[in-house]
């Protein structure tokens, strides 16, 4: 395997790719459903599928003492197949990128986006070991559907029950 597939294999699994990928595709078809037309929900699929990318590096990232520690297989942080500088750069990339992405929505969409971002990005850094840690993990699901909702003309809100039933799929990963 070469040294460019090797990383990008490494990138993909520090990722947490099937978290990553699921909630893009949640969020894909919830722009679907809403009526977006297919380049607005190729645009905020790849705007949420971004931003979970970068939330998947900030965790193994944070979490790689204590994976190489562990002995953690499947952590390519911790076992020295993906250098942390690589880590950071692509969170360094694909965090604003996402942001930037989802102003094709509308400012805020990608306010509603940043917000959820931030809340993750809490979780990465140290709300997960506190009694608080699923905190994050509802406020983000629950800004989902208003990441989208709020990409429609007029910038509607969506109904508080969606919004409380996205919150309510919250489960943190393991990290």
């Amino acid at each position: 395997m070469t040294t460019a597939a090797a990383m990008l294999r490494a990138l993909v699994l520090a990722s947490h790719p099937l978290p990553a990928l699921a909630v893009t595709l949640v969020t894909a078809g919830l722009a679907a459903s809403a009526g977006r037309s297919a380049p607005g929900v190729v645009a905020i699929a790849f705007a949420i599928l971004l931003g979970q990318l970068s939330v998947g590096w900030l965790n193994d990232l944070v979490d790689a003492p204590r994976d190489a520690q562990a002995e953690r297989a499947g952590k390519p942080l911790a076992s020295g197949e993906l250098h942390p500088a690589i880590a950071s750069a692509a969170i360094a990339l694909a965090a604003p990128a996402a942001v930037l992405l989802t102003l094709v929505s509308g400012v805020p969409a990608a306010l509603a986006h940043l917000a959820a971002l931030a809340s993750a990005w809490a979780y990465d850094l140290g709300v997960k070991s506190t009694a608080f840690s699923v905190a994050p993990f509802a406020f983000s699901f629950g800004m989902l559907p208003a990441i989208v909702s709020l990409g429609q003309p007029g910038a509607p809100w969506p109904p508080l029950w969606l919004m409380a039933a996205a919150a309510a799929s919250a489960a943190p990963r393991t990290s």
